[in-house]
């Protein structure tokens, strides 16, 4: 999923060499967005600076960015989103009869995300 992408955790290998070639052209792209972003910090560019990572992944920075704005993101993606989420998982219900169903652009009745499966690894899902 897009978490997984983005914080460089994603599974897939890719069942060709075109799907291959995309995915090294998709993670070089990302060194290319995250080192942008770690240029433009301040503060705490010396947080984020691992000098094991000759790569220049910066693993720590995505995590972060991911945590900070995956609301966001989920809010783009469904920006349009009329249907409702596949399973009760909103914690939010006044009855207290159990979870909800995310309803209102696939978000919880209080603005939550029911993402709460990003942190479960991927093969697990």
């Amino acid at each position: 999923d897009i978490g997984d992408i983005i914080r460089g955790k994603d599974l897939f290998r890719g069942y060709n060499e075109k799907d291959q070639e995309e995915k090294k052209q998709l993670q070089d792209n990302k060194k290319g967005v995250f080192a942008k972003i770690h240029e433009e910090l301040k503060d705490a560019k010396e947080h984020y600076k691992d000098e094991d990572d000759r790569e220049k992944n910066f693993f720590q920075l995505r995590e972060d960015w991911w945590t900070a704005n995956r609301a966001t993101i989920w809010e783009a993606l469904t920006c349009e989103a009329n249907g409702t989420y596949i399973r009760n998982t909103c914690n939010d219900s006044a009855d207290e009869k159990g979870p909800s169903v995310a309803r209102n652009k696939c978000t919880c009745n209080n603005g939550d995300v029911p993402t709460y499966k990003d942190y479960v690894p991927q093969f697990l899902r």
